[in-house]
């Protein structure tokens, strides 16, 4: 029976050297893991400048005693099952005396320790979730703010080997990590901490077995720890294949709902091509992947879960059959007998950590490659070379400039070029001349290059032949990338009436998909429209009148001529109306050559 006057002062003082122990235990494990081992390196290279407090800055100490907080609850729940334990032995050795009072007192310690548990239990809900969702926001943000830097999102697809999806992996996976890694580590800390807490409990309730006339002494403690630890080697040699088995069903997973919205974004094409066919062709061949693959882990989890299964119902038996004798021979209490089996099922629940969580560890491996992935795949598009960019005063200019194909075959050779403020070049040549690719290139987005291109200190605006518009309202697509509220709202309706969307001038805050409501055309004004409102000091055109007829064409250059008359233009296009709005143009001859000159301009214009 449980001493409960000095109980409460026996347990404070276990809490403490426990914690203590646990909080350093964790320490030097942490340390060693993520100096020894790649997966605790990957570890440490996205959590830890989370969990390093720095100088200066109280909030930064946050994560860091949020975590020692849930490791004091992690331990405060072991002791909790401890007590439980033993006073579940007194409760069923009274029932077996037939001790009311005990009996009684025993039902009381219960209630009392039940309803600790269950405050217990809400506390450590609230404070892991808080934890989680703390550091997934932090997460989040540095993994985005490492993707778009550098225009790493873009120039990603350029390195040797591109990574796929890093949408999803931004999503799911950064979420995955942060959950995953607090019940990986405090499972861990709790698993350890019951299994010297129950051993104890075990090595005091264990007796001498006679095993083929030998003597074992504290059987069922050697037995609990002989049987685990070899039935755990074989469930990691048997779980081993689920690492890359879940890598890859995030990897295919991924693809084929990528394909999935392609068609969707694309619907329109494809309906007029009557490509439905090839579509679904293209799509079974993606989910057949899927499937197999999905088949390969069915097949090694009903393998592994089979074998946990069996390994569990064996455990569950054990400490009955090796106790019964002694039971039979009054050696030990009927509360012994449940205690030794509860204390036995905590044992082998801590010896079994490693197996019964071998297939989330496989999966949180899957992550932190896919995570670290992405950060080192940034990190190379950033590596990528680009024309060195120094600022000017204005215009722009260009000196021995070199633009390449990934092949290495030359687009654009020593080009020298400079544009004053105000003045107008059209780039012009045949299909596949490179273009494009050259303005690209002065935009810093082909890494195949080699040069000088020194460009204005002001605002720089890329106009594509599909204008990208954000998901978000009319107003933030035509002020894209500056903020929707960073222009006066009669501003914003005046470039929509100059550029013939004046309908649109009431639907200016209305949240809709925009790049699939308006059509080419419609897109192709707004994104003069959103010159106008942004009055950078160079603009690069790139085919971007494609979609409208000649007369709107020159209607719209020649309002950017009218508004912005210190605004640099680079156009591409083949249209020769284009000639009658830029005065001098730069021709693109193949195989790096080209040659320059000035443009007679039309009187109309």
């Amino acid at each position: 029976m449980i001493d409960w006057s000095t109980e409460w002062y026996r347990t404070l003082l276990w809490l403490a050297g426990a914690y203590l122990l646990c909080a350093i235990g964790a320490f030097v494990l942490g340390v060693v893991l993520c100096r020894r081992t790649r997966f605790g390196r990957q570890f440490w290279r996205l959590a830890g400048p989370y969990f390093t407090p720095r100088r200066g800055d109280r909030s930064s100490v946050r994560p860091l005693l949020t975590v020692l907080l849930l490791l004091f609850f992690t331990v405060f729940g072991v002791r909790l099952s401890v007590l439980a334990s033993n006073n579940g032995n007194a409760l069923y050795t009274a029932l077996q005396e037939k001790d009311p009072p005990t009996f009684w007192r025993a039902i009381a310690a219960y209630a009392v320790l039940a309803l600790i548990a269950v405050a217990q239990a809400v506390v450590v809900y609230y404070v892991s979730y808080l934890q989680t969702i703390r550091w997934r926001q932090w997460t989040n943000r540095q993994v985005v703010t490492d993707w778009l830097s550098g225009t790493a999102y873009h120039r990603g697809r350029f390195i040797a080997e591109p990574v796929d999806n890093p949408e999803q992996r931004i999503q799911a996976d950064v979420s995955s990590f942060t959950s995953d890694t607090q019940t990986l580590v405090l499972g861990l800390i709790g698993a350890m901490l019951t299994l010297v807490s129950f051993t104890a409990i075990l090595w005091r309730l264990s007796g001498p077995v006679d095993v083929g006339g030998i003597t074992v002494p504290k059987a069922l403690v050697i037995i609990a720890y002989a049987f685990i630890l070899v039935a755990t080697w074989f469930a990691i040699r048997i779980g081993r294949p689920l690492i890359r088995l879940n890598f890859l069903a995030e990897r295919l997973n991924a693809s084929y709902r990528y394909s999935l919205t392609r068609v969707r974004d694309n619907s329109e094409a494809i309906a007029l091509y009557g490509g439905e066919g090839v579509e679904e062709g293209g799509l079974q061949t993606r989910f057949s992947a899927v499937i197999a693959n999905q088949w390969a882990l069915v097949w090694r989890n009903l393998k592994f879960q089979g074998y946990n299964v069996l390994i569990s119902q064996v455990v569950g038996i054990i400490a009955v059959l090796v106790q019964a004798p002694r039971y039979f021979a009054g050696q030990i209490t009927f509360g012994d007998l449940t205690q030794s089996d509860t204390a036995f099922g905590n044992v082998a629940g801590s010896l079994s950590f490693f197996r019964n969580a071998y297939d989330d560890f496989a999966s949180y491996r899957a992550t932190l490659d896919r995570l670290t992935g992405l950060l080192d795949a940034n990190a190379q598009a950033r590596a990528l070379p680009v024309p060195l960019r120094s600022g000017r005063s204005n215009g722009l200019e260009v000196e021995g400039l070199d633009v390449f194909r990934p092949g290495g075959e030359p687009l654009v050779s020593r080009l020298d070029l400079s544009l004053v403020p105000g003045e107008w070049l059209l780039v012009r040549g045949r299909s596949g001349s490179g273009k494009t690719t050259l303005l690209r290139g002065l935009a810093g987005l082909w890494p195949y290059v080699r040069g000088v291109v020194s460009r204005p200190q002001g605002q720089v605006v890329f106009c594509a032949q599909q204008p990208y518009l954000p998901l978000g309202t009319l107003r933030s697509a035509i002020t894209y990338p500056a903020p929707e509220d960073a222009f006066p709202d009669h501003a914003v309706r005046r470039v929509l009436a100059d550029v013939q969307l004046g309908h649109l001038a009431e639907h200016l805050d209305e949240t809709k998909d925009w790049m699939t409501t308006l059509s080419p055309g419609e897109r192709q004004r707004l994104a003069f429209g959103r010159v106008l409102l942004l009055q950078p000091d160079l603009v690069f055109f790139d085919e971007s009148t494609s979609a409208l007829d000649e007369g709107m064409e020159h209607a719209l250059y020649a309002l950017v001529r009218e508004r912005l008359p210190r605004t640099s233009v680079v156009s591409v296009g083949h249209r020769s109306s284009l000639g009658a709005s830029h005065r001098r143009e730069l021709v693109l001859l193949g195989q790096g050559a080209w040659t320059s000159g000035s443009l007679v301009r039309d009187s109309a214009s």
